[in-house]
């Protein structure tokens, strides 16, 4: 259903471009562009669909994630899907709410049009509903969605194992590559290595300056990953409470001063809200395309 409604909905849009020249104005104006649909996943009583959108030229506008109506209600309560769990006490079994990772996870592939591109390095998304928050408590502890923007293979991330090492209990050999320091430049200078290296995603490195740090309730935030020195992923968390709010409004990413790859990078990560089929989207936008750089020395 969601499928067919989106597809029919870009393609009306591009018809009553050609016959109303306002209209098609007003589209454009609102980045409309040609879409196209990804893979989907059921999650609450809901889709969630991958979706990207391109101008004439085939440049990307948006590459994100469309929530069905329906899809905040009646999400998942239980701590874990079970996925990912380690016998930390050695006894022998496992205690799902003490021994697995605090979450659902969704593979999410992203469009053809966009993931079998060499100058658009985003391929597949990871949907993560946290029911109750993750790790620190204290600041990531209300019910949220993580939506990795993935640009390393699947079977690549897949392969980071539960184990004892980090706070986020990953192997341990895995846990010292993931939390190798990444070049400079490819990291914007208030994004820090807080060690929080997780099996099946990678290293999170954090904005300490994001304003759920500094006593502001916290209701979404942008994040990078990495593993092994390079970027792996690009990350929005946001809460269920922000996204049932309806918001439509973009963020600023900030960007690293340079790239190790080639290809279109977001400068924006944004929330929109379509009051006739209800549908939320998180998506990146804003994109520019930009050369590689070597690295510079490591950073934090």
């Amino acid at each position: 259903m969601t499928r067919r409604r989106v597809s029919i909905f870009a393609v009306l849009a591009a018809v009553t471009c050609v016959l109303i020249v306002d209209a098609c104005r007003e589209a454009r104006g609102k980045g409309l562009g040609d879409v196209t649909l990804g893979a989907e996943a059921r999650l609450g009583e809901g889709i969630v669909t991958s979706f990207a959108r391109f101008n004439r030229q085939r440049e990307p506008l948006a590459i994100g994630v469309i929530f069905s109506a329906g899809t905040l209600n009646v999400l998942p309560t239980a701590r874990s899907d079970e996925h990912r769990c380690f016998d930390h006490d050695g006894d022998g079994t496992i205690e799902a709410d003490a021994e697995c990772l605090p979450t659902h996870e969704r593979v999410i592939p992203l469009p053809t049009e966009a993931s079998r591109r060499s100058d658009i390095p985003f391929k597949w998304v990871l949907l993560n509903w946290n029911p109750t928050g993750h790790a620190p408590p204290h600041i990531y502890g209300l019910p949220h969605f993580d939506i990795h923007f993935y640009m390393e293979p699947i079977e690549n991330v897949f392969a980071l194992m539960p184990g004892p090492c980090g706070e986020e209990f990953l192997r341990c050999d895995q846990f010292e590559r993931a939390v190798r320091p990444v070049p400079s430049n490819y990291l914007h200078q208030d994004y820090k290595n807080v060690d929080a290296a997780v099996p099946a995603m990678g290293n999170h490195l954090v904005d300490l300056t994001a304003p759920e740090f500094h006593g502001d309730v916290f209701t979404r935030t942008w994040m990078f990953g990495s593993y092994d020195g390079r970027i792996t992923f690009y990350e929005e968390m946001v809460t269920r409470d922000f996204l049932a709010g309806d918001p439509n409004v973009c963020f600023e990413i900030k960007s690293p001063p340079a790239v190790e790859v080639a290809g279109y990078y977001p400068t924006q990560s944004c929330f929109r809200f379509d009051a006739k089929t209800k549908e939320h989207s998180v998506s990146m936008e804003g994109f520019v395309y930009r050369e590689a750089s070597v690295p510079a020395p490591a950073g934090s």
